[in-house]
């Protein structure tokens, strides 16, 4: 995996192999960062990362002047991974271990950008329990974005909030806010 823009643009990061994980691709990550960046300013909002697995997006976002990030994953390894690669490319990402309903439940803060990643055998419940978690919650801002990866044979499109959807190969980001 690679940070493809940003001040660390280029950096290559090489995820244990033990990891649970299955990264956003470059391909993927590329396309999804160049719609953001013509509606958002990196530098000025906060981000929830779901499922963050390597920590793949936060570094993006990172990379790219965000300061206010939040990883989330449940898997102690990918927590470890995200935290130790954040210090060593000095980023401010804070890392939690935590079922990510859990902590949908229970986190009081509201941010610019949620982005989960969920693993793609979800069922479409699952998917709708997050994205209602973040909504009944109200954990988006005004304007905020919820942008959730999933299969291309996951379909979202039928929830109240969904706005779009976009793919790339066998990745889909749908978009709500």
């Amino acid at each position: 995996m690679r940070i493809i823009s940003g001040t660390h643009k280029g950096r290559r990061l090489i995820a244990p192999k033990t990891l649970p994980v299955r990264p956003t691709t470059d391909f993927a990550k590329e396309a999804l960062f160049n719609i953001l960046r013509n509606s958002i300013y990196f530098n000025e909002i906060s981000l929830l990362d779901l499922f963050a697995g390597t920590g793949n997006i936060s570094y993006e976002f990172a990379s790219r002047g965000t300061e206010n990030i939040t990883a989330v994953d449940a898997h102690f390894g990918c927590v470890k991974y995200i935290k130790k690669t954040a210090e060593e490319l000095e980023f401010p990402i804070e890392t939690i271990k935590s079922d990510v309903i859990k902590y949908l439940s229970a986190v009081s803060s509201k941010f610019d950008v949620i982005f989960a990643d969920p693993p793609y055998k979800f069922e479409t419940q699952q998917f709708e329990d997050i994205i209602g978690k973040i909504f009944e919650n109200d954990l988006i801002n005004t304007n905020g974005l919820v942008i959730i990866e999933h299969s291309k044979d996951t379909d979202l499109s039928h929830l109240p909030q969904f706005k779009e959807l976009r793919r790339y190969g066998g990745s889909v980001f749908s978009f709500f806010q």
